[in-house]
This record gives C-alpha cells, sequence and structure tokens, in this order.
C-alpha cells in the first residue's frame, strides 16, 4: 500500500492533535519535520518516526518538493504566515493549514489567488463541521420555520500560548479563538448580512492576571444579522479565572431549542420531549482523514473547510474587529461573501 507522505510545519501543542490522528491511519508516514524550538523538533520526529528533521520551514523547502512529500500539515502561530504556503503552492504540494490561517487579509488573498490557479487541495483546521454534533444541527435546523434568536459563547480565561497576550500577535479572542463559532454559524446559517461589536478592557491587569504586554479585549460582543431573521448574539471573553461557564450555541427556533454544548453535548428540547446528545466522534480525526483522502483522490470537493471558503470565516472577523473600533455597523457586500 503506497503511503501519503507527510511533513509538518510547526510542532507545537495543535499539530500534535494532528499527529495523534495521523498515527492511526495506515495509509499515512509522517517522514519530516520543521519546527525551530529543538526539544519540539526532537519530540515530533521520535513520536512519528520521521528521519528529516528542519530548523524551520525554509531548510524544509530547500530539500523538500512535490516529489518526496504529498502534503504538508500547518500549525503555527498566527503571524508566522510568512512563504509557508505561497512556497508550499509553487512546489505544487496540498497542505492543511490551522487557523487562523494569518493576520494579514492581504495575505491571505495571495494565497486564495495563488490555490484557484494550481487548482491545488487545500483545508483549514475548522475543526467543527466535522462535529457530529454540529452536523445534526445543521440537518435540524431546515426542518422548522424559520427566523429566531441565537445565543452564542467562547468565555473562559487566557490561554498559555505567548501570542495570545498581545492582539497585534493574536488579532483578539474572537479572531483566534472563538473563530471556530464564527465559522459555525457560517456553515449552519449561510453569509451574514451585517455585524456590529463591542468590547471592553481594563479587567485583565497586565503584570498581574496576564504577561506584562497583555493589551488585547477581555471580553466582545458581536451582534450577527443573518438572511430569514436569524440574530445572534456572540460573546467572547477571556477575563474569567476559577469558573467555566457553559458555553457553545443555543439555538431558539418557533419550535425546538438546540443547545450545542461546546464540543460536548447537544441538549434537543421541543414540545413533548428533551433528548441529551453526546458528542461520539473525533473531530480532528475526520477532518484529517478527509483531507487525506483528497490528496489521495486529487479531488478536493468534499472537503468542507477549503482555504478558499474559510477566507471569509477569517474576513467576517476582521469585520466585528473593525466594528468594534469605529463603533459602526459593518455591511457585508455580495462580492466580500
Amino acid at each position: 500500500m503506497k503511503k501519503i507522505r507527510v511533513g509538518l510545519i510547526g510542532c507545537g501543542s495543535r499539530q500534535n492533535v494532528h499527529i495523534d490522528a495521523l498515527l492511526q491511519m495506515e495509509d499515512v508516514e509522517i517522514v519530516a519535520v520543521a519546527e525551530p524550538v529543538e526539544e519540539r523538533r526532537i519530540s515530533a520526529a521520535e513520536a512519528t518516526g520521521a528521519k528529516r528533521l528542519y530548523k524551520n520551514h525554509t531548510e524544509l523547502y530547500e530539500k523538500e518538493n512535490n516529489e518526496t512529500l504529498d502534503t504538508l500539515f500547518i500549525a503555527v502561530e498566527p503571524t508566522a504566515h510568512e512563504n509557508i504556503e505561497t512556497k508550499a503552492i509553487e512546489l505544487g504540494i496540498p497542505f492543511l493549514v490551522e487557523k487562523p490561517m494569518t493576520l494579514d487579509l492581504e495575505q491571505a488573498e495571495t494565497i486564495t489567488s495563488m490555490i484557484r490557479e494550481k487548482s491545488l487541495i487545500t483545508a483549514v483546521g475548522f475543526q467543527d463541521r466535522y462535529l457530529d454534533l454540529m452536523e445534526m444541527m445543521k440537518e435540524e435546523i431546515p426542518k422548522h420555520k424559520t427566523g429566531g434568536i441565537v445565543n452564542g459563547s467562547w468565555v473562559g480565561g487566557i490561554p498559555g500560548v505567548w501570542w495570545w497576550q498581545k492582539k497585534s500577535t493574536c488579532g483578539g479572542q474572537l479572531l483566534e479563538q472563538n473563530i471556530h463559532l464564527v465559522d459555525g454559524l457560517r456553515w449552519l446559517f449561510g453569509e451574514p448580512l451585517s455585524v456590529y461589536a463591542v468590547n471592553a478592557t481594563g479587567m485583565v491587569q497586565p503584570g498581574v492576571d496576564a504577561s506584562p504586554e497583555y493589551d488585547t479585549d477581555d471580553y466582545s460582543i458581536c451582534l450577527f444579522r443573518f438572511k430569514n431573521n436569524i440574530t445572534v448574539s456572540l460573546a467572547s471573553g477571556c477575563y474569567c479565572r476559577g469558573v467555566q461557564p457553559k458555553n457553545g450555541l443555543v439555538v431558539i427556533l418557533n419550535d425546538i431549542i438546540l443547545d450545542y454544548r461546546l464540543r460536548n453535548n447537544l441538549i434537543i428540547t421541543t414540545k413533548n420531549k428533551t433528548l441529551d446528545i453526546k458528542r461520539i466522534n473525533n473531530q480532528t480525526y475526520d477532518l484529517d482523514r478527509d483531507f487525506i483522502n483528497a490528496v489521495k483522490s486529487g479531488d478536493g470537493t468534499q472537503i468542507r473547510s477549503p482555504y478558499e471558503d474559510a477566507l471569509q470565516s477569517l474576513k467576517v472577523a476582521f469585520a466585528a474587529n473593525r466594528s468594534m473600533e469605529t463603533g459602526e455597523v459593518v455591511y457585508f457586500k455580495e462580492d466580500e461573501q
């Protein structure tokens, strides 16, 4: 059996989840790793059996091409995407990249154009599209009369990764973390019509509750309007310590409530019954399996979040940030969707 040869760029915590998934696939072989932190580079090589180790993606691209690699898995911080995807495209190597793909929309547009020119297979790590619970919601919502309120949240503490401490390196919690729910909303309801957002600072004390460099939003609340009278309030917050609210999405339609508890369970309530459904699948495994199947077949049409589509979720998050800065409603044009 011919195995798909995978190269890894970035070997941090999120990449480890992909490693765990890929090691379960008999038709996959991880052959190369690129990571500037020596300890992580060596650890990834030992875990995967990869024989070719590189200090960074530049070194990898000096030695590797589409004859030695069938695909790349890219998991680096939001501001570290310079020449990673563009070089992969030039070499004709399909790739899966973690979200957010970049903090530079112009860079993302360039990458999208290059992908389109080459018809290259790509995927972005919007794992929630592969959740069995989200699939149930996507199937259930069209069965009911349109129109209703959606309340969403991702509120907790400050993740430990360094780029989270500054808005210039993370883009803010909405864009760095809660973009998963932004993307989920697009998947469930289509493209938004508008967004209005507010944010707050001053609750988290730099140097006390966070690093001295901390300057990002303590929380934000976005109001999204979708077609068919769907209005969404989406909260993001990183000020909570020692307490964890029930995050996710609560979809309130005329005769049903879908209470999605973030990556855990879905409570469906109607007039006559209540169902509590636990998550069963491993969404990252299914995301990675879908991508590997596409690389093998040369057909990427089944990938749920190719780069070009994922760019729209990135644009929506940037629009929400723009609304926070200006205090104005941002309306989405058809050519931006």
